[in-house]
């Protein structure tokens, strides 16, 4: 049975190189290990229109309702699902830069109380039951205050979705601590560890965080997963 870990935070929290670099740990381990980033902006017609939506092209984050969102980013996985199933037949460990948890995230963080609790059991329906995919194993949650992750958002280099130096959702102060603070409603469940990205108002050590990182995936691993 293949092991499922999800690599999550909010724009700016190091999602991608932590995830390369636990799958390389991995492959140096000797174990055989699989990458798959979310969303797939080129490799998906669902995924190119995420990058519209990104770039503004649907309307601001305040009149594209969240339903409606949930579902591009929702549809970017089930356009993906053969391609998970046959990536976690052929491997022992899949890394996920961005998973279910994400949309959940930046969905329900535009809406509150009853109406966020809803919306988060709709999208996790939506993704796990009707597009049948799978539940990650674990979370991980990079978590990094919204001031720091705007820095390291703004000393990105160019992304092949957008022009801008941040996008609809990176850009807006307000909206990514809430995000945040769904993040920190979810991690406080089973199946996440959360790791601390941030230290004397800075990054951590990039090796720090990733060593972190190595050892909850080999905390999880040893127990019994395949049971959870």
């Amino acid at each position: 049975m293949c092991l499922l870990i999800a690599i999550e935070g909010i724009d700016g929290s190091g999602k991608g190189t932590q995830a390369a670099r636990l799958h390389a740990h991995l492959l140096s381990q000797g174990r055989k290990s699989a990458l798959l980033s979310f969303p797939r902006y080129q490799q998906t017609r669902f995924g190119q229109k995420i990058g519209d939506f990104l770039n503004g092209k649907f309307g601001t984050l305040e009149t594209v309702h969240p339903l409606l969102a949930s579902l591009l980013f929702a549809g970017d996985r089930f356009e993906s699902r053969a391609l998970i199933e046959r990536t976690m037949a052929e491997h022992e460990i899949v890394v996920f830069d961005r998973y279910v948890a994400s949309n959940v995230a930046h969905q329900g963080a535009k809406v509150t109380g009853v109406e966020r609790k809803q919306l988060i059991e709709w999208i996790q329906h939506l993704e796990h039951s009707i597009y049948q995919l799978p539940q990650a194993h674990q979370n991980l949650f990079l978590d990094v205050s919204v001031p720091l992750a705007q820095q390291l958002i703004a000393a990105k280099s160019k992304r092949d979705y957008t022009e801008k130096s941040a996008d609809l959702q990176e850009a807006d102060t307000n909206y990514l601590r809430q995000v945040r603070s769904v993040y920190l409603e979810l991690a406080n469940g089973p199946k996440w560890t959360t790791i601390p990205c941030e230290s004397a108002g800075g990054v951590r050590n990039m090796d720090e965080i990733s060593a972190d990182i190595a050892g909850a995936v080999e905390a999880i691993s040893r127990t019994g997963w395949e049971r959870g």
